[in-house]
């Protein structure tokens, strides 16, 4: 009889079960942790990714840019001193790339566009020639050009600018940041005048 109760309480005994349940248990943790883990490397390389992203983005934009060399010059001619056109020297920022100033292109072009207190041009006819440059109409690092307007053809409808008129033109390039021209005129008309 003490060898039966032996045999059956030696069945009874869980412990080889207990350290099964908990070796299931430690399994789960660890798939768990792994998928966990996972999930946040993934989040982290994607995150980064787009950070990456947006990084390059903001360099190719400023990359684009373009700055003005010098003042704006303005002409006037007649008796009344009507201005004639407005003239400005571009320069690509620091470091840029280059610019299309192709005025003839139909696409991926610069676009100048001319406001004031009474015309709204959103596209306006200009002329670009090298100050210092190779002769095409693409804007590269080192070189300066001049753009002109020319007030009484190139804007649509042409503007009447008198003496303390503001007036503003907005170069918009493909790629770079938009440059914001605004000046206004003197009190008194000359016939070149510079602007700053």
């Amino acid at each position: 009889m003490k060898k039966l109760v032996a045999f059956f309480k030696r069945t009874r005994d869980e412990r080889g079960i207990t350290g099964l349940e908990t070796a299931i248990i430690l399994i789960a943790f660890v798939v768990v942790a792994t998928i966990f883990a996972f999930v946040v490397l993934t989040t982290g390389v994607f995150s980064s990714e787009r950070g990456k992203e947006t990084v390059f983005a903001g360099l190719d934009k400023a990359r684009g840019s373009m700055e003005v060399r010098g003042g704006v010059v303005v002409t006037a001619a007649g008796t009344t001193l009507a201005v004639n056109d407005i003239q400005f020297a571009v320069a690509t920022a620091a470091g840029g790339a280059s610019v299309p100033l192709d005025p003839s292109a139909t696409n991926n072009r610069t676009v100048l566009a001319y406001r004031d207190d009474t015309v709204v041009d959103n596209d306006v006819t200009f002329t670009e020639a090298d100050v210092v440059g190779d002769g095409d109409t693409l804007l590269e690092s080192g070189e300066l050009k001049v753009v002109t307007v020319d007030v009484a053809t190139g804007i649509s409808p042409a503007p009447t600018l008198a003496a303390n008129d503001r007036f503003t033109v907005e170069v918009q390039t493909p790629v770079g940041a938009v440059l914001d021209i605004t000046r206004q005129l003197p009190a008194e008309l000359a016939a070149v005048m510079q602007l700053h």
